[in-house]
């Protein structure tokens, strides 16, 4: 549990009142209406989904791809492995061992190549996430201790009767939560940009040789 679990509880309840608030709309000109506009979510909304998103599911993803890195690595090995025959069969079969090694680990648009980017990406998203929560984390721990925050719940008590003043509270703790969110979102955005290169798909460029003729003598060694 993180600082943003701890403060779910009462962050929630704090941004279900401003949305309640908000709901009649924020003050004219206000600085939340663009935030509003570009995310369209009220933040108790916005906050809500982003509790879902931990980092550690993503961090045992990288891991788990990174460690199928050995076993191409095993195979690699295998097929480095020197041949002790000669003729057109070996020199196909060379061929064919040659781009199959090119494709396991030659490069980063081999498959060892993109597994490490995939799992790269992971680790960056799941540093994403821990980072982005901190920071919701520390803009919840400001707004609840706000004078905002007090009006925001005396203008949400049962009878009360919300006025422009609570109004505008609501909409100042609004905009500095989805603030924190829309940075949030930026830098998904862009390690997206970032690492879509390397996590193209690993195409198979396999030798280009006609078929092997076999009515020539094959010279195997033991």
């Amino acid at each position: 549990m993180d600082a943003l679990d701890r403060l779910a509880e009462p962050g929630l309840d704090l941004l279900d009142r401003v949305d309640t608030l908000l709901a009649v709309g924020a003050p004219d000109g206000h600085r939340l209406w663009p935030l509003l506009r570009r995310m369209q979510v009220l933040p108790g909304e916005a906050v809500r989904g982003f509790l879902d998103l931990h980092p550690e599911p993503l961090a045992r993803a990288g891991r788990a791809v990174r460690g199928l890195i050995p076993t191409c690595d095993a195979v690699c090995g295998t097929l480095s492995d020197p041949v002790i025959w000669s003729g057109p069969t070996a020199s196909a079969y060379d061929q064919a061992r040659s781009a199959l090694l090119r494709h396991l680990d030659e490069g980063p648009e081999s498959l060892v190549g993109r597994l490490e980017s995939t799992a790269g990406y992971a680790d960056a998203l799941a540093d994403w996430v821990e980072g982005s929560r901190r920071a919701l984390a520390r803009a919840l721990a400001d707004v609840l201790g706000s004078v905002e925050a007090v009006r925001v719940r005396a203008a949400t008590v049962p009878g009360a009767e919300p006025g422009s003043a609570a109004l505008l509270a609501a909409a100042d703790i609004a905009h500095r939560v989805l603030a924190v969110l829309g940075v949030a979102y930026d830098g998904a955005e862009t390690l997206l940009r970032q690492w879509s290169p390397s996590l193209a798909e690993s195409i198979w460029r396999g030798p280009v040789v006609g078929p092997a003729p076999y009515d020539r003598v094959v010279r195997v060694g033991y």
